[in-house]
């Protein structure tokens, strides 16, 4: 029988660890070998930096300093990946210095203070610039390799479009590539899979918000999406939505604070990106990239639909160019088929740098 003193100890503790998950600092573990010993020249750090007069935070991990950076940019916009991405990541970080960045108004980088006008696209790819330029310097290389997924990929093409000189190559998941034409088909697909399976309620739902172009998109993308999830064109083997949450809660880089950060930078960067990108079109405003491009579209992704990609991809000119169909995958190859993804990405190292690499 527990004393009066153990009890009073044990309520201590059961109303202190709240407190702590949201005041205790947020880490990341060190890269160990499989006798649990630290690899000698790994890195793994997670930092705040300021870019753009904004403080925001970036997950730097990998077995070898040596090794050529691979930066991501999340999709969403809003969708931050730090608290979770680690688990899908752990054999790149084998062959590069895997770098994660909760973009300005996202997650970790998410500030009371910031207001739409802080969010707006070129401040992003500005962003984008400055934090790459940071990664070549602190680790001593002259270019890197950019991934940019869903909204990524719209924000990573601008960047390679502008400053194409910083990098060896760019990898576009879930590309985006004329906003109208893919919305229409997300729709299309929504209403086309509650009619086959006589979901009364999606058709319902889906026929009161009729189809593209929307006036109030933000809000009425979401209820498009969440039918496309439920009809499994988002994930088929994957579940990055509950992953991050309990990467929230459970995840040495994130804490509860950092969660409520996130919902609420979630919520400003869709209202502030969503319109600015709804008519987007790269056959029209990035017909050329002047560096390897390689398109990573899953064969049920209806979130950002994969024939609007591959019609981009047949007409994009670029140096070198390839599109790799993820047979089992929708909206997150990259999680869902790690191990193609982790063979893909050593192949284009070695083509890009050299076998040496």
């Amino acid at each position: 029988m527990l004393t009066k003193q153990k009890r009073f100890r044990y309520l201590l503790l059961f109303l202190c660890l709240p407190i702590l998950a949201f005041i205790f600092p947020s880490w990341t573990p060190r890269i160990r070998d499989e006798s649990r010993a630290l690899l000698p020249n790994s890195v793994s750090t997670l930092e705040q930096i300021e870019l753009g007069g904004i403080k925001q935070s970036v997950l730097i991990r990998g077995n070898d300093q040596r090794n050529p950076i691979l930066l991501f940019l999340h999709g969403g916009p809003g969708y931050s990946q730090i608290a979770y991405a680690r688990q899908y990541q752990r054999d790149l970080e084998k062959d590069f210095i895997v770098v994660n960045w909760d973009q300005r108004g996202s997650g970790k980088s998410y500030h009371w203070n910031l207001t739409h006008g802080d969010l707006h696209i070129g401040n992003l790819v500005e962003d984008t610039l400055e934090l790459t330029k940071y990664l070549e310097h602190k680790f001593n290389q002259s270019k890197i390799f950019i991934v940019g997924h869903s909204w990524g990929s719209m924000l990573a093409t601008w960047t390679v479009q502008q400053y194409p000189e910083h990098f060896y190559a760019y990898i576009g998941i879930g590309q985006v590539a004329d906003a109208p034409f893919g919305e229409h088909l997300s729709y299309q697909f929504a209403l086309d899979e509650a009619i086959k399976r006589n979901n009364a309620e999606a058709i319902k739902e889906l026929e009161s918000i009729g189809p593209p172009p929307y006036k109030h998109y933000s809000k009425v993308t979401r209820l498009e999406q969440k039918w496309i999830t439920d009809f499994g064109g988002a994930e088929r083997n994957s579940h990055t939505q509950k992953e991050l949450i309990k990467g929230i809660f459970l995840a040495p880089e994130y804490t509860w604070t950092d969660g409520i950060r996130m919902a609420f930078g979630s919520r400003l960067s869709k209202n502030a990106i969503l319109p600015q990108i709804q008519y987007s079109n790269f056959f029209k405003t990035v017909p050329t990239l002047s560096i390897p491009v390689y398109l990573c579209m899953g064969r049920y992704d209806y979130i950002t639909p994969s024939e609007d990609a591959y019609n981009y991809y047949e007409k994009l000119d670029a140096p070198e160019k390839l599109f790799i169909w993820f047979e089992e995958s929708a909206h997150f190859p990259h999680f869902e088929e790690m191990e193609k993804f982790h063979t893909l990405m050593i192949t284009i190292k070695e083509q890009t740098l050299g076998a040496s690499h």
